[in-house]
């Protein structure tokens, strides 16, 4: 029987590495760029960093093993890791993408892979019928789920039915659930995508991105593909994404348990007219959620009166910080239109629900009543703003 992954948060499945590291219950830290060989045509397992270092390496197993799948791969950042995913294309290749995605992502695929010849067709894949967008030099599926940040719920196996029909790719970032809430690779995914800046990390400290597959033919092509850019984690940033996925799973439930509040608390606020959390069971996706995730994750968006009533919101918070990350410890409040999706044109922002009045709130894990108070405060202001 395995371990439950509370406990694979912490532990691998072999306690070998103790033993080797003189006992450290703190994965070491190998700050080298080279290694020494014991003799001519012989080597330690380890010959250069840019190829692959202990620490990472000692990483990379905990987080394949966090997502059930044979190999992951750290890199260093998020959007290094999706770049690194694109390079399993070639000019003339299509691609199925969803149309509701975090605005680095667009960016990329906008500005760099249709420059090197990928097209794309953007699709709302949590109610399109994808089927129809497949052409005969489509690739893959590419989603989020949820959707950043308008939430939406994709359904992952019926996403891997249509990949397996037409023999696609289906990719999965993961961000927003972690694999503490979702395992995409079970449901049916080959590649899993995450920033391991967010909830894997979780102290807002360091950059880092993950690759996860199954697939030996991927993770081959992976490995050479990472030694060969030279993108990989370096060995204090995989210390420090260790250190965080050891508490992945106690704050992922203590910030879900404060966005259940914060959301059903703003649903009585005059001036929010609509609340976006799949955990409120009027959201299109509870249902889809409750069938392929162990919980609903702490990201959620709403959407106020006007422009006036988000910038007030922006300036009146102080425990609430104001800023564009994600999964952090800390409570913070993003403005899509000019921090994460900035880049995006104005008319897909406008198509996906993005407006001058969106507010994305990442639930952190403070006291949920000095969280309130703070919301109490700002939203009372805001009221007597309106008088």
């Amino acid at each position: 029987m395995g371990r439950e992954i509370e406990t694979k948060c912490i532990h691998l499945e072999s306690e070998e590495d103790c033993i080797k590291n003189y006992g450290a219950i703190s994965y070491p830290i190998y700050q080298t760029a080279t290694y020494a060989h014991p003799g001519v045509e012989q080597s330690t397992g380890y010959d250069y960093s840019r190829l692959q270092n202990p620490t990472r390496e000692h990483l990379e197993k905990i987080i394949a093993t966090l997502e059930n799948g044979n190999d992951a791969f750290a890199f260093s950042s998020g959007m290094a890791a999706i770049t690194m995913a694109m390079e399993l294309f070639k000019p003339g290749d299509h691609l199925i993408v969803d149309s509701d995605l975090y605005g680095g992502s667009i960016r990329l695929f906008r500005n760099v892979s249709e420059k090197n010849g990928i097209t794309f067709s953007r699709v709302d894949c949590y109610k399109e019928d994808v089927e129809t967008y497949v052409q005969d030099n489509t690739k893959a599926i590419y989603i989020e789920t949820p959707t950043n940040p308008m939430m939406n719920v994709t359904d992952i196996r019926k996403m891997a039915e249509i990949a397996k029909k037409y023999k696609l790719l289906l990719i999965v970032d993961n961000t927003f659930l972690s694999p503490y809430f979702q395992n995409p690779l079970e449901l049916g995914a080959d590649i899993v995508i995450h920033s391991g800046t967010k909830y894997l990390g979780g102290h807002n400290d360091t950059l880092a991105g993950f690759l996860v597959t199954k697939s030996e033919e991927i993770s081959e092509r992976f490995r050479f593909l990472i030694k060969t850019t030279g993108a990989g984690l370096a060995p204090f940033d995989s210390w420090l994404i260790l250190r965080g996925v050891k508490t992945l799973g106690l704050r992922m439930e203590r910030a879900q348990e404060n966005a259940i509040e914060i959301a059903k608390w703003l649903k009585t606020q005059p001036a929010v007219t609509k609340v976006i959390y799949p955990g409120l069971e009027e959201h299109l996706g509870h249902e889809i959620m409750k069938k392929q995730a162990r919980g609903f994750g702490a990201m959620l968006t709403f959407q106020l009166r006007s422009k006036e009533d988000a910038f007030t919101i922006l300036e009146k918070v102080r425990l609430i910080q104001y800023a564009e990350s994600l999964g952090g410890v800390e409570t913070l409040i993003t403005y899509p239109t000019t921090q994460t999706h900035a880049d995006v044109p104005e008319e897909i922002r406008i198509k996906n629900g993005i407006t001058d009045a969106t507010l994305r709130l990442s639930v952190g894990i403070e006291n949920i009543k000095d969280l309130l108070e703070e919301l109490e405060r700002v939203f009372g202001e805001l009221e007597e703003k309106e008088w």
